[in-house]
Parts: C-alpha cells; sequence; structure tokens
C-alpha cells in the first residue's frame, strides 16, 4: 500500500533526506543569550550536542558513558606535640600536613610532585567522598609528654587515597623515650624537644604528597625546643638548639575553585622559655610560646597543629590539634549530575561546576 503524506506546512520532512542536517555550533560561551526551550545545538567546548529545556543547557548526545573530573584531595593534618613541666623541661614539635595531590590546570601536588591526570567516572555509578579529620594534639605532661596523634586519610572512593598528616613530637624523656620522634605521614612531623636522649627522628613525608618534618639540630641534652612540622611545599623547619623553635612548612596554592588559596601547611614547634615559630602558610598552627599550648590548624585546610611550649621548671602547653581535609571536584556544567550527599558546596567558575566537599558524602555521576 503506498503512504499518503499528509501536508503540514510547519512541518520539516527530511525522511528521504539521505545526507546529513548541520546544526548551529560554538563554544559554551557562544550559546544564545536567551534561549528557548527545544534549542538544539553543537557545543564545541565540551564536544557534545545539548538541548535547552526552559531552565537549563543538558547533554544531548547519549554515547557518552563517561567523563573527565579534576580534584583537589588534602588528608587530615597531624597534632602537634605536647610539652612537660618536668624542671629539665623540653617543647612539642609541629604536626605535619595532610596528603595532598590535584590535577587542575597543571598545579603541583604535595612534596613537590607533578599535577596529577584528571578521574573518568562512569556515568551513573555512586563514588565515595572521604573527608580525613586532623588529628589530636598530644597532652603536656609532667614525664613525658604524648606525641601529636597523626591525621586521618582522605580518599574518593578506590581511586585515590592519601595519608594523614604526621603527629609531632612531644617532650623526649623517660620512661617513652620514643615520644620525641615526629611520625611519619602525607608530611611528616617534627621532631620534639629533647633533655636526656640523642635520637629523635623527624616523621617522613610520602612521595607527591607532602615533605618531611624537621629536627632539632643540637641532638643532645640541651635539645629543648620543639621542630616544625612538615607543608606540601616545604619542609618543617629545624629547631636551633634551646632557641628558637622550627617554623612549619609552607603549604600549595590551587585556583581549583576559581580563586588561589594555599592548604596544608606543616604547625610550627614549640618555644622553650622564649621565642615563636609560625605555622606554615596555608593553615599550620603556630608553636605554642614559653609554657603555651600550641595553636590549632585551619579547619579544612589538612595544616598540622603547632607544638606545646614550655619554660625550665615552669609551667608547659599542649599541642594543638591539626586541620580537617577537604576534597575538590570540578567538571564541566554540561556534565554534572546534580546527585550528591553530604551537602557539598556547589558553585560555577565560567562552563565548570565545582563541588568543595568540608565533609564525606558521595556524588554520583
Amino acid at each position: 500500500m503506498a503512504t499518503t503524506k499528509v501536508n503540514h506546512p510547519d512541518l520539516l520532512d527530511l525522511a528521504s533526506d539521505t545526507g546529513a542536517t548541520v546544526f548551529p555550533k560554538g563554544t559554551t560561551t557562544e550559546r544564545p543569550v536567551s534561549p528557548e526551550a527545544g534549542y538544539i545545538r553543537f557545543n564545541t567546548t565540551d564536544n557534545v550536542m545539548e538541548t535547552y529545556d526552559g531552565t537549563e543547557w543538558l547533554v544531548l548526545d547519549t554515547l557518552i558513558t563517561s567523563y573527565a573530573v579534576d580534584y583537589l584531595i588534602v588528608a587530615g593534618g597531624g597534632g602537634g606535640g605536647g610539652a612537660t613541666t618536668i624542671a629539665a623541661s623540653a617543647s612539642g614539635a609541629g604536626g605535619g600536613a595532610g596528603g595532598y595531590r590535584s590535577s587542575y590546570n597543571n598545579e603541583t601536588s604535595g612534596g613537590g610532585g607533578p599535577s596529577e591526570s584528571s578521574i573518568v567516572l562512569n556515568i551513573g555509578t555512586s563514588y565515595i567522598v572521604t573527608v580525613g579529620a586532623g588529628g589530636a594534639g598530644g597532652a603536656k605532661s609532667t614525664a613525658s609528654a604524648d606525641q601529636g596523634s597523626d591525621g586521618l586519610s582522605s580518599s574518593f572512593s578506590s581511586i585515590i587515597s592519601l595519608n594523614g598528616g604526621g603527629g609531632g613530637g612531644g617532650h623526649f624523656g623517660t620512661p617513652s623515650p620514643a615520644s620525641a620522634s615526629g611520625s611519619n605521614g602525607g608530611s611528616g612531623g617534627g621532631s620534639g624537644g629533647s633533655t636526656d636522649q640523642t635520637d629523635a627522628t623527624f616523621g617522613i613525608g610520602t612521595t607527591n604528597q607532602g615533605y618531611s618534618g624537621g629536627i632539632n639540630t643540637a641532638q643532645n641534652n640541651n635539645a629543648r625546643s620543639g621542630s616544625g612540622g612538615g607543608g606540601a611545599g616545604a619542609l618543617g623547619g629545624n629547631a636551633i638548639q634551646n632557641s628558637p623553635p622550627g617554623s612549619g612548612g609552607n603549604g600549595v596554592s590551587s585556583s581549583i575553585n576559581g580563586s588561589s588559596i594555599v592548604r596544608a601547611g606543616g604547625g610550627g614547634g614549640g618555644a622553650w622559655n622564649s621565642g615563636s615559630a609560625a605555622g606554615g602558610t596555608g593553615g599550620g598552627g603556630a608553636g605554642g610560646g614559653a609554657g603555651q599550648n600550641g595553636g590549632n590548624a585551619t579547619t579544612n585546610t589538612g595544616s598540622g597543629g603547632g607544638g606545646g611550649g614550655s619554660v625550665n621548671g615552669g609551667s608547659a602547653g599542649n599541642g594543638g590539634n591539626g586541620g580537617s581535609g577537604i576534597i575538590i571536584l570540578r567538571m564541566p556544567t554540561a556534565n554534572y549530575s546534580g546527585t550528591t550527599t553530604g551537602s557539598p558546596t556547589v558553585t560555577t567558575d565560567g562552563s565548570d561546576t565545582i563541588l568543595t566537599y568540608t565533609s564525606s558524602g558521595t556524588y554520583t555521576a
């Protein structure tokens, strides 16, 4: 039976055409200023067909099964070490920054590492976002003060996992001489002051995540000042015998969320009798002055806490707490699914959408 065609003057009939239809094309910034629902065009920025639904532009290309996402991931920073109140007092060291890795715009990762490759997400898959907590500062003591606790790891599902910052060393004394050594981590904790031992060591940073902590260069019974924790961008500062204490290693800057922000600085070492030590740039806690508590690191920077300070035969301070980590994802707005948990902050920069997680959650691609 022959097919009868109905004449519709408003219908574009391409049924018998064996060629191709050319749609308008251009970059994201060249989209129509006042689009109407039903507009279709080829986006040369994202290389996809897109349509306007009356509210937003949506990807029309059903062949897309995955897309690339840039990231910044920072683990929790280590806590600063505590100081002692005994007659032969000594001070705590700064905590190390949490591991730091970035794939955005050729920015460096921690420890002088190169920029990472972006990650590819499969559409419809849910990915777990884990933001590591900062480590607690070590408590002051009349004997052997506590090391700072290590920061906790941050991770993106099973794809990327970074080490938390190493805790700063406490006072080196009996009966726990190892307490003065800084812990290994994303960035290492500094070594604490010593009154009766000579082998306190600094914490070692992880390759492509952060730098090692500092050490007291005297390494003898008069090595009473605390050294600085390692940062993502620099080694922790060494303490010079009794004074001054070592400053925290500096952090690293990223513009992944549209503005330059420094994160992951190491904590400063605690002072003995006098002096002071700054925390590393990016949120590291300052070292405690004589007999004072170390400063807490800034929240969601992954920075280390400051070491507690001491006064010979007098008062002593606790170590400061390390800062919690952060995870930032950046992707073309045309690919953003809008499906998250954990209440990330959602912003835009040009043609990209940025998710900033300050606590754990998920993202479904």
